[in-house]
């Protein structure tokens, strides 16, 4: 089983896969791939067969979830972010060479605009018991089992570095990921994993769902997160995990205070991932949730995830993304030397979840593939019981007289400042030292700019800490909650030159 049409198949068919609570319905394991291979025979009749794109701009929802698994088994599925521009829509599109687009019957302007009578527009229906059917589309032909080794998922890598790149994610990578996240978390049909997550990134789609499926458990599937129901969500739907981002995790932390919310006792865990979760906010969300916070590490090239730190009795560490995963790590020089623990290089991996390359792109492949090891663009070290620490984005290290400083070190110690709520750090053009630190910060109270650099000259050493800081309203992220260091540097740095 290597596919994710036999992923799905495995559970008894009248075990709940999915609960919507925005509408009270509950889907069975039956009627789930029921309406799955329907709607992959759909798909098959209008013309899609393996290899073919089949881009989605939905909200999360059941839509969501049926029409990427439909795609991936008649075709390859593409989802697109809805908060997309016109012109962001056209660029996916043509760069996928999306063959359809699916939309939900109302709404998703941008994209029917950008998709301009060029790439045929269908709308996707759910009726009143949970059933979702392409509108206006029939299933007369039947669409063949997928293969291991087909293109299940197209995305892109997040362009930080460039032009985003294309990854084609196989069957095969899918299914290893989600079984390492089954067996690493020891996942059950008895779990329950609420989807807090966009369904457009694997961070939703693989860890939240399909791992959840695969393990025979129920998802719940909110139409998107709100800190204000999420709670009651995982109280009533007896949760017993959930998986988010640090941003995520902070908005619920500051409507808790210090009062532990109902529903939190039925979690296990809590998993943390896309982002750098501070030591900080692990353990105030342990003290008021009451459950173990487990870092992990992952990427889209890698159908997901690669480290996580263990459930206990297992030890997790603060600040650590874990072990490997059923996926090797290793720590590697500019060479292509692996070095000792201890040793700060550039994070490679290898295993089964790795994709084989980069779409129609070898240049990226000759750069990121060094023998037989992806080289991630992470800067980390391993310790000796095997765990990664990461500390930073290669291309992001500030490099100062020739001193790497590594920004996220300086967002740790800015966070830690009582005033301060969130903190990137970057590097800015300098005369004497070709770069200079500065940073950005987003203020929970009025504070002195001043006091915060000498709070920082306090406790980093002269070459790290800030010189120049930037109070702003906002930190630009991406849609999986990860800080965009690049952007901000370009906007206040260029703001001011």
């Amino acid at each position: 089983m290597a596919n994710l049409a036999d992923l799905i198949s495995a559970a008894p068919g009248d075990r709940t896969a999915i609960i919507l609570p925005d509408s009270g319905l509950e889907i069975t394991y039956s009627k789930f791939r029921d309406q799955v291979f329907s709607l992959a025979d759909s798909l098959a009749s209008l013309g899609i067969g393996p290899g073919d794109r089949v881009a989605t701009v939905l909200p999360n929802g059941l839509p969501a979830i049926v029409s990427f698994l439909a795609a991936s088994i008649a075709g390859t599925a593409a989802p697109l972010n809805p908060n997309y521009r016109e012109d962001e829509f056209k660029f996916y599109l043509e760069d996928t060479s999306a063959k359809i687009l699916l939309c939900p019957p109302d709404g998703a302007a941008e994209a029917r605009k950008a998709a301009g009578g060029k790439i045929p527009v269908y709308s996707l229906e759910m009726d009143e018991t949970g059933f979702v059917r392409i509108a206006g589309a029939g299933n007369g032909r039947k669409s063949p089992a997928p293969s291991d080794d087909g293109v299940a998922l197209i995305l892109h890598t997040s362009g930080s570095t460039g032009r985003p790149k294309r990854v084609p994610i196989r069957h095969r990578n899918l299914a290893a990921s989600a079984r390492n996240i089954v067996h690493h978390y020891s996942l059950a049909p008895d779990d329950v994993a609420l989807c807090a997550m966009p369904l457009f990134h694997v961070h939703g789609l693989v860890a939240s769902t399909i791992s959840t499926l695969t393990s025979g458990g129920t998802v719940v599937v909110p139409s998107k997160f709100n800190p204000l129901s999420f709670w009651r969500t995982v109280r009533d739907c007896r949760v017993t995990w959930y998986s988010a981002v640090p941003t995520i995790h902070s908005l619920l932390l500051s409507r808790a205070g210090e009062e532990r919310p109902a529903g939190c006792e039925g979690l296990r865990f809590i998993r943390s991932c896309s982002a750098a979760l501070p030591p900080e906010m692990m353990a105030k969300m342990e003290a008021v949730f009451g459950a173990p916070v487990l870092e992990a590490y992952g990427m889209t090239e890698a159908s997901h995830q690669m480290c996580s730190n263990p459930r206990p009795p297992g030890a997790r560490k603060p600040g650590s993304v874990g072990p490997g995963t059923g996926v090797k790590i290793s720590i590697m020089d500019a060479q292509g030397n692996h070095l000792a623990a201890g040793e700060r290089g550039e994070v490679v991996i290898q295993g089964p979840n790795v994709v084989d390359g980069y779409e129609n792109n070898p240049e990226a492949n000759a750069k990121s593939f060094t023998n037989g090891w992806f080289r991630t663009g992470d800067q980390g070290f391993l310790d000796g019981e095997g765990y990664l620490t990461l500390t930073g984005r290669i291309k992001e290290l500030i490099n100062r007289g020739g001193e790497k400083i590594a920004p996220r070190e300086i967002d740790e110690v800015l966070l830690t400042h009582p005033a301060v709520a969130e903190a990137v750090a970057f590097g800015v053009p300098h005369a004497t030292w070709g770069e200079e630190v500065a940073a950005a910060v987003v203020l929970r109270e009025p504070h002195p700019e001043a006091a915060i650099l000498a709070y920082c000259k306090e406790r980093l050493a002269d070459f790290k800490r800030p010189k120049k800081l930037y109070i702003v309203e906002t930190i630009p992220r991406t849609a999986t909650g990860k800080i965009q260091r690049g952007a901000v540097a370009k906007a206040l740095a260029g703001a001011e030159g």
